[in-house]
């Protein structure tokens, strides 16, 4: 999981990608985070996002460093409690003037049933679980 974290923490945005019915959708994420040994991502529950992933959990992200890039398909759970959205906006403390914690608003959610796929075109693909 550190590795996957530090992967995307060094790529800055993600693409994450949910369902609305059974329309795909994505778009760019920046926002990655380890919190009792969970990986976290955040947004609002306002947005379309939250939503998104309170109705239906399963997720994809994607990044890519310009020579790899990652793949993780997980199922994600809101973390309701106000320390998970204090640590995740402590380690994002730009994003404290649109949230805080306990403001029925901020969501954060850890993934869980992970699996990461790191690829390249000049290597196998290598798959880590978490």
């Amino acid at each position: 999981m550190k590795e996957v974290y530090e992967f995307i923490k060094k790529c800055g945005t993600y693409y994450l990608a949910t369902l609305e019915g059974d329309q795909p959708r994505v778009r760019p994420f920046g926002t990655v985070h380890i919190f009792e040994d969970r990986l976290y991502i955040q947004t609002g529950l306002s947005k379309p996002v939250g939503q998104q992933m309170l109705g239906e959990k399963k997720v994809e992200l994607c990044a890519f460093d310009g020579k790899e890039w990652l793949r993780v398909a997980a199922t994600a759970v809101l973390d309701e409690r106000t320390e998970a959205q204090e640590s995740m906006l402590s380690e994002y403390p730009n994003l404290r003037a649109m949230y805080t914690p306990g403001d029925g608003n901020t969501a954060v959610f850890y993934l869980r049933d992970a699996e990461a796929t790191f690829s390249s075109f000049t290597a196998a693909p290598r798959t880590v679980k978490f």
